[in-house]
Formats: structure tokens, sequence, C-alpha cells
């Protein structure tokens, strides 16, 4: 219980200091949202979105799953996508992967880890995809690129869905990025992979796919 207590003692704390910087921040984000940005992330403990981008509240709509994965059939972050974009008006859709991410670790050692498994599933795909690229790797590196081929996919996938699509096609400003950051040293990287408009997917995409990103280096 005590470790508990902390929490609210921090949460109290942290009040504290937003407000004496800023008295009227929670009157105004109590009335109003308006992100810029959608962040699509995984779940691990080590990637707080907000803190990682030096965002305040209010200013990043946050999606988070194990191995930041967008599947056809997850109404949870279908749903969101589609609030993000259609209510909120995002402008930017940011698909955030990292090094060291132990659902696809699980799925590279062909290790089980239980439920997850199930959802692991699309990781996998991804694995048996692109395992040409990633065979010819040494083992160390076949584990970073996954983690950026996982990336890589699951923004296609965003870009594949009917709420990007339809979108576009009223010419709602909205790109969607790939990106990914390192638990190492707590930096992010852009995989190069910025797409705005339908006639950019296809060969953004496979310029991503082809291009190692410092996998190798």
């Amino acid at each position: 219980m005590e470790q508990l207590k902390q929490l609210f003692d921090n949460n109290r704390r942290w009040v504290a200091q937003l407000t004496a910087r800023d008295p009227g921040f929670f009157q105004r984000l109590s009335h109003l949202q308006q992100p810029q940005y959608l962040w699509i992330g995984c779940a691990d403990s080590r990637v707080p979105a907000n803190e990682i981008v030096g965002l305040l509240p209010g200013e990043l709509f946050v999606h988070r799953n194990i191995s930041n994965v967008v599947a056809a059939g997850d109404t949870n972050c279908l749903s969101v996508l589609q609030y993000a974009v259609d209510v909120l008006q995002v402008r930017h859709i940011i698909v955030c992967g990292h090094y060291g991410c132990g659902g696809i670790e699980a799925t590279l050692q062909d290790r089980k880890l239980g439920l997850a498994d199930q959802w692991l599933k699309n990781v996998h795909e991804v694995r048996i995809k692109h395992w040409p690229q990633l065979s010819a790797m040494k083992k160390v590196l076949q584990f970073r690129r996954l983690c950026e081929l996982n990336v890589i996919e699951q923004v296609l996938h965003v870009t594949e869905t009917s709420i990007i699509r339809d979108a576009w096609q009223r010419q709602q400003r909205v790109s969607v990025h790939g990106w990914i950051y390192g638990i190492e040293n707590g930096l992010l990287q852009d995989l190069s992979l910025c797409i705005s408009q339908p006639s950019e997917v296809e060969q953004k995409y496979h310029a991503s796919v082809d291009g190692l990103v410092k996998s190798a280096g």
C-alpha cells in the first residue's frame, strides 16, 4: 500500500509543479482537446509517449498495445484511429516501435508467452513476410531489423484503412509516420517513412523495406 500512496503523492507534486508554471492549465484542458498528433506505440513501460517527445497532456492522443500493432480486426485501435482522424482532426499519425521489444524478441525466438501469443501472430506475419531479408543478417541485427520492419508494416496497415483513405479522399491533411525509439539511449529515430497521400504508399513503403536504416551500422 505504501507504494500506491507514493503514486498519489507523486501526482500531487506533479499538479503543484504544473500549476505553479501555468495556474489555468487544467481548467483550459478540461474544456478542450485539440492534439495535432496520434501516437500508436508499444505498451512497454520504458516508452512513455508524452515524455519522450516533450509534450504536455492534451497535446498527444495515444494508443498503445504489445509491439505497436495495427491489426485489421482490432476495433480498439481502429476506434482510436477513427476518433483521432474524424473527430480530433489530427495532422500526424506516428507509429513508433522500439528496439529491444519483448514481443518482437519472443516472435523471433519462437518463444511462448501465453495469451499474448495470439496477438503476436500479427508480428509473426511480419517476420515471415520479410524472412528473406532477415535470414541474411546476424542474429543481433535480425532483432533490431524486425523491430524496424514491424513499424514499417504497421504504417502500411494504417494507410490501408478506410479511415485514412476516406480522409485523403476528402482532401484532409493527415500524414502517417514510422519512428523507432532506442531504449538504450532515449533517442527517437525517423525510419524515413512519411506518407501523406495514396500515391506515395507503394514507393515509400518499398523504399523503407529496402533501406537498412542503420541496422547494419
